[in-house]
C-alpha cells in the first residue's frame, strides 16, 4: 500500500560574511527549528558548502535522518546539494552525484558556453520505502547565470531519470521562471509513461533576499511522475525574528505518494 510522504526542497543560503545578522551562524537554530516542526520525510538542500554539509550530517542524524552528498569542486568540497531521508522509512540502495556538464563523471566540470564559474551538479539517491517501489530522489541547482547552461542541466537531469527508469521526485533551485523553455524541460517529458507533475505549479514566490525583494521571484521547484495532490503543497512562511530569517528562499513542501 502506497503512503504519503512530504518533501521539501530548501535553499539554505551559503555562508557570507555580507549577510550580517542574517549569516548562517545565526540562522542554523531557525533552520533546525523549522525541520523539527514540519518533519519532512525528504530534503533536498542547496548551497551548503562544507561547515554547512558538516553540520546538517552533524545535527540531521538525531532527528532520524541521513545525510548524503560531496561539494561539487574537483576535490569534492565547496557547496553542494545534499539530500537527507528519514531512516525509519527509506533504505538507501543507491547514490550517484554528477556533474552537469559534457563530461558528467568528472568533478568540477561545466558547460562552459554562458554558464557561470560555478559547477553544477545532482545527487540522485535509489531508495527503498517501507512500503511501495523503489524510485529516484534527485536534488540540483542549475545555473545562476546562463539559460542555455540551465536548459542543458535540465536536459541532463531528464535523461538520467529517463534511463534510470524508477518513479521520482525531484527538487532543485532551478534559477528560473515557470514559463521558461528548462522549467518545461522538465514538465515535457515521461520516464516510465507517466506525466510529470509540477508540485509547485499553483504556488508563489520563493527568494525573497532575506526580505529585500519587493516581489519574490519563483525559482524552486518539486517534480514529481508520482501520485502528487498539489492541491496540498504550500511555501513555508519566513517572518523574520529579531531580523533573522531561516534562508533567503522560503522553503516549499509537498506531498507526495509513493
Amino acid at each position: 500500500m502506497k503512503k504519503e510522504y512530504k518533501v521539501f526542497t530548501f535553499n539554505l543560503r551559503v555562508e557570507a560574511e555580507v549577510d550580517g545578522i542574517n549569516h548562517f551562524r545565526n540562522r542554523k537554530g531557525r533552520i533546525l527549528d523549522t525541520i523539527k516542526s514540519y518533519s519532512p520525510d525528504l530534503i533536498g538542500f542547496q548551497e551548503a558548502n562544507d561547515n554547512m554539509r558538516t553540520w546538517l550530517k552533524s545535527e540531521l542524524p538525531a532527528l532520524g535522518y541521513t545525510v548524503v552528498g560531496c561539494g561539487r569542486l574537483k576535490d569534492y568540497r565547496g557547496e553542494s546539494t545534499p539530500i537527507a531521508f528519514k531512516n525509519s522509512e527509506f533504505e538507501l540502495v543507491n547514490l550517484e552525484t554528477r556533474w552537469l556538464s559534457g563530461t558528467p563523471g568528472v568533478p568540477g566540470s561545466t558547460f562552459k558556453g554562458d554558464q557561470s564559474g560555478c559547477p553544477r551538479l545532482m545527487v540522485a539517491a535509489e531508495l527503498s520505502p517501507v512500503s511501495g517501489e523503489n524510485f529516484v530522489f534527485l536534488n540540483t541547482h542549475l545555473d545562476h547565470k546562463g539559460s542555455t547552461a540551465r536548459l542543458l542541466g535540465a536536459i541532463e537531469v531528464t535523461q538520467y531519470l529517463s534511463d534510470k527508469g524508477l518513479p521520482f521526485v525531484l527538487t532543485g533551485d532551478m534559477n528560473a521562471w515557470p514559463d521558461t523553455a528548462e522549467i518545461k524541460a522538465f514538465t515535457s517529458f515521461k520516464t516510465c509513461g507517466r506525466p510529470v507533475i509540477d508540485a509547485t505549479a499553483a504556488l508563489g514566490g520563493t527568494f525573497h533576499a532575506f526580505g529585500t525583494r519587493e516581489k519574490m521571484s519563483k525559482i524552486d521547484y518539486i517534480f514529481t511522475d508520482m501520485t502528487c495532490d498539489a492541491a496540498k503543497s504550500f511555501v513555508l512562511p519566513d517572518e523574520p525574528k529579531e531580523g533573522i530569517y531561516i534562508s533567503d528562499h522560503r522553503p516549499v513542501c509537498a506531498f507526495v505518494e509513493i
